[in-house]
């Protein structure tokens, strides 16, 4: 027998929808019956890859005596937060302030005015370890209800009242702000005090990529070499530590390519085996920018196979890529990707011995009785120990990948999160625009090219704004601030890999939309849904950095780069505020604003414009192919009146390149060696 969830597209909703517990999806029917029946609402929100969840589905919402009690006394409401960010934002916010941590499954208590008063995670169906029973929290929570309701309500209206004030916390005037050098060696000092030196990344387990934090690494260590003073050194060792680290370890499919989103352990050994597009995109981002430091093939092999691993897993036949596979299979979490020795050993006989030594393949596991391949000796020294060349053991352990990827395809695998959502999309789009700069693969470009028409095609409204998630040829709920300033970030890209104007007219009119819809007068900021938007209680403004950068500090780059682009010096303004309000909190917690530290970082250097005019396509893949952060390029055969900077210069034959700041041009040279000494770029130089 189904409930209420069987007409959703959701995959994680029409996991639950047999479920004994009368679930409903958030709307209108649901929230309307809440009041009717003047009943509290359970909202539980999850995802498709969560293990967690899965387990209290098993434990709980199947079995009947536990959803009697919840149909008897709640109205019940499932939601995908992957579909619905907004309000897990809002409603995990909530769960955060009462009981100081937060996670999923997400189960909380709300009046029937939406209002919450009561939540936590995960439940277990009997207590154990001063944790109640899902059944007793549902017993106490209906009691209370029903005998207190005047506090409840007390309760919630001063707990959301908490939550709106919150929304201004960390903000402060920007009047007297000023972004120095000092500032960003300060900020690169506390970033450096919480990395683990032995084995990459930041603080201690479980830990997560950080990916922005990275970046902002990389880009200090190309900028400030020349400064003795500065944390150059220690930045870049620091940075590439933790992605070598990562790539060795557990947290990467040595198999078949690709990210997890995090290890539960220090040395990336054990990962939550959940794949999640947005960590793969940011991930070849960010290896891609290690490529462009350091020329070290290791990243662009990286990179490769976690595109290779996407296109294998996760494209949707019509374009797009969908949004993540399970941890689990077979209600095992990791099976589909661990083995045992003999395995090893019958897939790839006289092979086996080496790759099992590279790999820290072992009779007795390195994980709970079973192997999760990992690298912890160099290529040279396993070469050398097995008798053979570098070389050698490169084809062998090529070869083996690849019979044990047939070989474990033959297995139940994870389940597929198959929605294609826009935001995680678009930055997956700026992951091959970055792919391309490093390799000059046209195949790169053409995927992002292509991928860039789907998403238009796909996800764009009637009235010409967007909406959030497309499935079978149906794309539902309006964009998220994150959808959008993603989505123009990635046009931005794509223009600097093409040289197509219309892209940056595109990106252009969507910051426009953006303005109209999510921006706060008052400071400048954008709230997370757009101004239309009435089933949620509060409008949020999100500032921190989590899993993915947060939308406020994508759009203060892309204002700040549009407004170069077009010359609107208020977006200019606007961007340089939104930074200079958060400054405080960016420098104290850079690793919690990781994205914004790139932002501050950009306004401290400013901008250098470099203009190619005439035969450019050299030199322009030669610029792509360096890590040029505070750069904006533009190239065209001849002078372009809509744009500012290719406005009123003369194109060269066969090319002339203008250094330009704030509109302002040296005089234009005819080569990139005659330019290089004018840019800062990394150690390998542009030619």
């Amino acid at each position: 027998m189904s409930n209420h969830l069987i007409n959703e597209t959701s995959p994680y909703l029409l996991q639950h929808a047999h479920n004994p517990v009368d679930w409903y999806p958030w709307g209108a029917e649901a929230l309307q019956k809440a009041i009717a029946e003047d009943k509290p609402i359970l909202v539980s929100i999850g995802y498709a890859a969560c293990h967690w969840c899965h387990v209290m589905e098993r434990e709980s919402f199947e079995d009947s005596a536990t959803a009697a009690l919840m149909n008897a006394h709640f109205i019940n409401i499932k939601i995908d937060r992957e579909e619905r960010p907004d309000l897990d934002h809002i409603y995990m916010d909530a769960v955060q302030t009462m009981t100081g941590s937060g996670g999923w499954p997400l189960n909380v208590f709300l009046t029937p005015g939406k209002k919450p008063f009561y939540g936590g995670t995960y439940y277990p169906p009997q207590a154990y370890a001063n944790r109640p029973s899902w059944k007793d929290v549902l017993e106490a929570v209906a009691t209370a209800f029903k005998q207190k309701r005047p506090e409840i309500e007390k309760q919630a209206e001063n707990l959301t009242r908490y939550l709106v004030e919150a929304n201004a916390l960390g903000i402060q005037d920007a009047g007297a702000i000023r972004f120095t050098t000092d500032d960003v060696d300060a900020a690169c000092s506390n970033i450096l005090k919480q990395a683990d030196t032995n084995w990459g990344g930041f603080g201690r387990a479980p830990k997560f990529p950080q990916t922005q934090t990275i970046r902002y690494l990389l880009y200090y260590a190309t900028q400030e070499a020349t400064r003795p003073e500065s944390f150059a050194a220690r930045a870049r060792a620091q940075a590439l530590l933790s992605l070598d680290k990562m790539m060795e370890g557990g947290i990467y499919d040595q198999v078949g390519g690709g990210f997890a989103r995090y290890a539960t352990d220090t040395e990336w050994l054990v990962p939550h085996f959940e794949k999640m597009l947005y960590d793969n995109a940011l991930l070849v981002t960010t290896l891609c920018e290690a490529y462009q430091v350091t020329g070290a093939e290791r990243y662009k092999i990286c990179v490769e196979q976690t595109l290779a691993f996407v296109e294998r897993e996760l494209e949707h036949p019509l374009g797009g890529f969908y949004a993540a596979l399970d941890a689990d299979s077979e209600g095992v979490e990791g099976k589909f990707y661990v083995w045992n020795k003999r395995e090893i050993e019958q897939t790839l006989g006289d092979e086996a011995l080496p790759f099992a030594v590279y790999y820290d393949i072992t009779e007795g596991g390195n994980w709970e009785g079973k192997n999760i391949p990992r690298i912890l000796q160099p290529k040279e020294q396993v070469a050398e120990a097995q008798g053979i060349t570098v070389q050698e053991l490169d084809i062998l352990l090529e070869h083996g990948r690849s019979l044990l990827l047939q070989e474990r395809s033959k297995r139940v695998g994870p389940g597929l999160d198959d929605k294609v959502i826009l935001g995680w999309n678009a930055l997956m789009n700026i992951a091959y625009s970055k792919a391309f700069e490093i390799t000059g693969n046209e195949a790169y470009r053409v995927k992002a090219v292509e991928g860039m028409q789907f998403l238009l095609d796909a996800f764009e409204a009637e009235d010409g704004r967007f909406l959030h998630v497309w499935k079978e040829g149906v794309a539902k709920y309006p964009a998220f601030l994150d959808d959008y300033a993603f989505l123009i970030e990635a046009l931005l890209q794509l223009y600097r890999i093409t040289t197509d104007p219309n892209w940056l007219l595109q990106a252009n009119a969507i910051c426009e939309i953006v303005q109209t819809d999510f921006a706060e007068e008052d400071t400048g900021y954008f709230y997370y849904t757009p101004r239309d938007q009435e089933d949620v209680i509060l409008r949020k403004k999100e500032v921190y950095d989590g899993a993915t950068p947060s939308g406020n500090a994508v759009m203060a780059r892309n204002l700040l780069t549009l407004a170069l682009l077009f010359n609107k010096p208020e977006w200019q303004l606007q961007g340089e505020r939104m930074i200079a309000q958060l400054s405080n909190a960016i420098l104290k917690y850079p690793t919690s604003f990781g994205a914004w530290m790139l932002d501050f970082y950009l306004v401290h250097k400013g901008f250098k414009e470099i203009v190619l005019l005439g035969d450019y396509e050299k030199a322009h893949q030669v610029l792509l192919s360096r890590l040029l952060p505070n750069s904006i390029i533009m190239a065209a055969t001849e002078a372009d009146d809509r744009f500012p900077m290719l406005s009123g210069k003369e194109a060269g034959n066969p090319l002339l390149i203008y250094l330009c700041e704030n509109y302002a041009c040296q005089r234009p040279v005819q080569t990139l060696n005659e330019l290089s000494p004018l840019i800062n770029v990394n150690d390998h130089g542009l030619i």
